[in-house]
């Protein structure tokens, strides 16, 4: 597949992630949709459980999706995307893997941020 295709799938993945109509992530997703999150170990299969999921999450407002970085291949992409509710905020690094022009897997990181460490300070300058 085209890498630039792959890149438009998971670009889109994200418009629709950002409309809050969970249920429209089906036109993207495939049949045999998983959807891995290693840090917690836990698994979700199929389109329907994940849109379940995300109506079920608590959130205080609408969900808003930054992508600070895509980037793909020609099966995969990689997304590094910023959420808020308004509320709540937190960075995902998602990988994609795309056949026939819809998701097949996805495996997210949410990492939390943390306190640089005072023993480097010297040669590090704070991101903004």
């Amino acid at each position: 597949m085209n890498p630039l295709t792959v890149v438009k799938v998971a670009r889109e993945f994200w418009r629709l992630m950002a409309t809050n109509d969970f249920h429209a992530l089906a036109a993207v997703l495939a049949p045999s949709f998983v959807l891995g999150w290693p840090q917690s170990m836990e698994r979700i299969r199929g389109a329907e459980n994940f849109t379940r999921m995300n109506h079920a999450y608590p959130a205080h407002g609408p969900w808003r999706f930054v992508i600070n970085r895509l980037a793909g291949g020609a099966s995969e992409a990689v997304s590094d995307v910023s959420v808020t509710d308004g509320v709540q905020s937190a960075r995902a690094i998602s990988f994609f893997t795309v056949e026939g022009g819809k998701i097949t897997t996805l495996a997210e990181f949410w990492p939390e941020p943390y306190a640089a460490a005072a023993n480097r300070a010297h040669l590090v300058e704070p991101m903004e």
